[in-house]
């Protein structure tokens, strides 16, 4: 092939716009085709509350919360990591920060000025954009002749190679809806179930009482512990929110491939809530058996242990009112509030999902080996990660590997 070959990706997001960077800059013509009016849709919801780019803590660290799927992305981490992720938006003229919790930020916190420097240049190396153009992938696969769903009509295109970025199943509003799914295993490409990843849970019920006050209200320092039925552990330090059905918020999200397996193959799952992680359980008992004279337990609790709202709510949902008179047993209830969970929350309402491309169906380029000359990237591998800058960043290394393989493939 000559500098001339064209690539078509399909998919606007952080994959898919990282993949048109490498692969303009080894002199090939790339279109990027989006069914969305505008590109990096979720990438700018993502980036409300500030952009988190990637994370600070050290590679050996980094690779680790990619869980069974290190194998697969490592070597794709090893070239684009977090700091090349950094230098990479020093480049745009992004420079970054690393907040308190090794995340790392854009100074401005912004995920807007970053897009628009990146399309920026992306343009002036020629990359050319096709917005309202919704990849039609049922039939057998041409890509001398891939069609696009758009405003006036469908109309077709084609491309020596092609990068697929279209996305998991989460926030369909934005793009990415998971219908390349069926399309792609219809061409003999295996792709695992779309699954709910960094996702909220229904509960067992919530009383009436307790959903009405406290729906919406955090549950600040706290910690949660899992063990699933396989012996596999977490525990972690943080806070979550209370729905009106149940749990979400960042350490739920830590927690949700592990709850949501355990879900998957016994019908529920049991975590347990420490209320108060800085104090020993014989701390809390001590407290807790302490005198109080007239005072109230409510008041009680409030004055030797700081525990209102809440943690003072949750401990009536789980004890009874001759239980909440025990001390021993209020004491171990503090220590380790039992929440029982029996669903995930639907996968569109998830940050991410799992599920996708399985990688035994791709090459170590990327290249799905029942398409030749068809790669895939981003979200739709069969990967998960937790939030933290590691989706963010691993979209954008595997958006890379997935180019890299195009252009070996083509000979640029």
């Amino acid at each position: 092939m000559t500098v001339s070959s064209t690539v078509a990706v399909i998919g606007g997001g952080p994959a898919g716009l990282m993949a048109a960077e490498v692969l303009s800059a080894s002199g090939a013509q790339v279109h990027v085709y989006d069914a969305m009016p505008s590109v990096g849709r979720k990438f700018l919801l993502a980036g409300r509350g500030g952009l988190n780019l990637t994370h600070s803590e050290p590679f050996d660290v980094f690779v680790t919360r990619f869980g069974e799927r290190r194998a697969q992305l490592e070597p794709l981490l090893a070239t684009f990591g977090p700091q090349q992720a950094r230098e990479w938006a020093a480049g745009l003229g992004i420079e970054t920060f690393v907040g308190t919790s090794g995340r790392v930020f854009p100074t401005d916190m912004k995920a807007a000025p970053l897009l628009r420097a990146w399309l920026h240049r992306l343009r002036a190396a020629g990359v050319q954009f096709h917005m309202r153009h919704r990849w039609v992938g049922d039939g057998a696969f041409d890509a001398n002749a891939l069609r696009f769903a758009t405003p006036a009509g469908e109309i077709s295109a084609k491309a020596d190679a092609v990068v697929l970025a279209l996305g998991g199943a989460s926030w369909a509003r934005l793009g990415s809806d998971g219908a390349w799914a069926p399309w792609l295993q219809a061409q003999g490409v295996a792709v695992a179930p779309l699954l709910p990843a960094n996702c909220g849970f229904d509960g067992a019920g919530w009383s009436e009482h307790f959903s009405s006050r406290f729906a919406g209200q955090p549950f600040k320092s706290v910690a949660i512990t899992f063990t699933d039925s396989q012996g596999r552990h977490f525990a972690r330090k943080g806070e979550f929110v209370a729905t009106a059905t149940g749990i979400e918020g960042s350490l739920v999200y830590a927690a949700s491939a592990l709850l949501r397996d355990e879900i998957a193959a016994n019908g529920s799952a049991t975590l347990l809530l420490d209320l108060l992680p800085d104090r020993s359980a014989e701390q809390v008992l001590a407290a807790v058996k302490h005198p109080r004279g007239a005072r109230s337990l409510s008041s009680h609790l409030k004055s030797r242990l700081g525990i209102e709202g809440i943690k003072a709510g949750v401990l009536h949902e789980a004890l009874s009112k001759e239980a909440m008179q025990d001390p021993a047993q209020l004491a171990a209830t503090i220590k380790a509030v039992p929440l029982k969970l029996v669903a995930t929350r639907p996968v569109d309402e998830a940050i991410s999902t799992a599920g996708g491309v399985r990688f035994d169906a791709l090459d170590p380029a990327l290249m799905a080996t029942a398409l030749p000359g068809v790669f895939a990237a981003g979200e739709m591998l069969d990967w998960e990660a937790p939030t933290g800058g590691y989706l963010l960043t691993a979209a954008m290394a595997s958006g890379a590997a997935a180019a890299r393989g195009a252009i070996q493939r083509l000979g640029l």
